[in-house]
């Protein structure tokens, strides 16, 4: 983990498909200041409304993470967080001009390409952290969510589907820039046939397409390509968790622990987490940590 906050270096601009509104969608990212985190800004509204990433603005968890604040929303924004995080990047500005991320190939790797091109840069500012002290776990409806102590960032994630080609699957790693970019950046959202010809009966889903998403049917992949990982499905579940989970505002040295959990259930674990202070500490790194760089044996 990095001890001082990072910003990009120059400003970098894409366009994409909405996967659900089927809209195109213009998107910059551009470098900001420290302690400013990441924020979303609507250039198609009057008065560009600007929203922080947070996770107490969160609107909706449905179909995707949606923050939303004074009637305005911007929506499927974990893929591009998830880089964000796994890249160590803690300030950033995003214009969009319309409510919809662009789903690009429904994983992180163009944004992570994206934000590599463009070149990260540390700032003069410390980085504050959350230590976890003690464990915080929610459990429900064969869903959970745990976070451990633990010396660095670490997420281990399970998946269990009534499938053929997914049953359960698991995938554990330690968060750092080079494993996000290597096994996790470019695993994609993945539906089933049966559940996208129904979204799209109800006027969801018009952006989505083989080009954007593993598609899964009874018995098969119907991407032509296939899987990239051949246990991407799970994979994919640890990029949302990264996403989700960075919406906690700062970086966390501790180990996330989930079992079948989803956007909503991530949302009600972080409620569950601010309710539990005493479990947590903020920690702010200190610049004697920049040799070696940063674990929590430093606190």
């Amino acid at each position: 983990m990095y001890c001082r906050q990072r910003t990009l270096i120059r400003t970098i601009s894409c366009s994409g498909v909405g996967v659900h509104s089927g809209r195109e969608v213009n998107l910059k990212i551009k470098p900001a200041p420290i302690n400013h985190g990441i924020k979303f800004v609507r250039t198609d509204l009057q008065d560009s409304p600007c929203i922080s990433a947070r996770f107490n603005m969160v609107v909706d968890t449905s179909l995707a993470t949606v923050i939303g604040v004074e009637g305005f929303i911007v929506s499927t924004i974990e893929h591009l967080m998830a880089s964000f995080a796994g890249l160590s990047v803690d300030n950033a500005l995003v214009e969009i001009d319309a409510h919809e991320m662009p789903i690009m190939d429904g994983s992180a790797a163009p944004f992570t390409r994206l934000i590599q091109a463009a070149g990260i840069v540390e700032q003069d500012g410390p980085k504050c952290v959350f230590v976890i002290r003690k464990p915080i776990t929610l459990e429900r409806d064969g869903k959970s969510v745990s976070i451990f102590p633990h010396p660095s960032y670490k997420i281990t994630c399970s998946i269990e589907y009534d499938h053929p080609l997914i049953q359960s699957q698991t995938f554990s790693m330690e968060v750092t820039d080079h494993l996000f970019e290597q096994e996790i950046c470019s695993a994609r959202t993945f539906g089933f046939l049966h559940e996208i010809e129904y979204l799209k009966r109800f006027g969801l889903a018009k952006g989505g397409s083989l080009d954007n998403a593993v598609v899964v049917d009874k018995d098969c992949v119907l991407n032509k390509g296939g899987l990239r990982f051949q246990d991407e499905f799970v994979r994919h579940k640890l990029l949302d968790c990264i996403g989700d989970f960075s919406l906690l505002g700062l970086s966390i040295v501790g180990h996330i622990v989930t079992h079948k959990s989803g956007h909503a259930f991530h949302r009600d674990f972080i409620e569950k987490f601010f309710s539990e202070k005493s479990s947590w500490e903020t920690y702010v790194i200190p610049n004697n940590c920049d040799k070696n760089g940063f674990n929590g044996d430093c606190c």
